[in-house]
């Protein structure tokens, strides 16, 4: 196919902080006093900050001033980076290093695609932040996936035409964002939800280097 770089999403594909999203934003709910469960916290999969609140607000029938408003995304990201200043290498995701490895060995180039504006410090505490060759997250980007924003600002950094790079993504609105940018992608994770996928892994141990080298070649 001749692929020429590779793009990760970071949560749910490089490591696993959605329980600690979950955490703070259930730590929030329980405080302007309604649940928020599981299920509901599908519904902020690949979502902005700013809407995951307008979503939590609606779901608990709370109305808010700005300033409240403003004072609860503060308050839920500073328990969320309470949770990740815990993480270390134990939390990347079962053969996340050894793909990677194996494309930094070919020189392929990657960047990562993610809304997180935690991206870098959680690729610094887990040890994989040398493998990319540029970080776009929730501080370089307006437009929130399925807009392809994110990945061409980081097809364009890399100096590789969109419809020579692959992404990774484990959310609907991530696999919507990469096809419309006209890049390859691949879910990680269920396929029901990610059908609208190039290709689907369950997670990166079904991904074989022989199927990368026919990416890349």
């Amino acid at each position: 196919m001749g692929i020429k770089a590779f793009i990760f999403d970071l949560d749910g594909v490089i490591v696993d902080t959605a329980k600690y999203h979950y955490l703070a934003w259930k730590k929030l709910a329980n405080e302007l006093g309604f649940e928020f469960t599981l299920e509901q916290n599908e519904l902020f999969k690949g979502v902005s900050r700013k809407r995951c609140l307008e979503i939590l607000l609606d779901i608990g029938n709370v109305t808010a001033t700005q300033d409240q408003f403003d004072t609860w995304m503060v308050e839920k990201n500073e328990d969320y980076l309470a949770y990740i200043d815990k993480m270390d290498s134990s939390e990347i995701l079962p053969d996340v290093p050894r793909v990677l490895n194996y494309l930094k060995g070919k020189d392929i180039p990657m960047a990562l695609g993610s809304a997180s504006k935690n991206a870098r410090a959680i690729l610094e505490k887990v040890g994989l932040i040398s493998y990319f060759d540029y970080l776009v997250d929730g501080t370089n980007v307006t437009k929130a996936k399925p807009d392809p924003e994110v990945f061409l600002i980081g097809a364009n950094k890399l100096g590789v035409p969109p419809n020579a790079c692959v992404v990774f993504e484990d959310a609907l609105a991530g696999i919507q964002a990469a096809n419309n940018a006209g890049m390859t992608s691949i879910g990680i994770g269920d396929e029901s939800i990610l059908s609208e996928a190039r290709y689907n892994y369950i997670d990166f141990t079904q991904i074989s280097n022989d199927f990368l080298d026919r990416l890349i070649t």
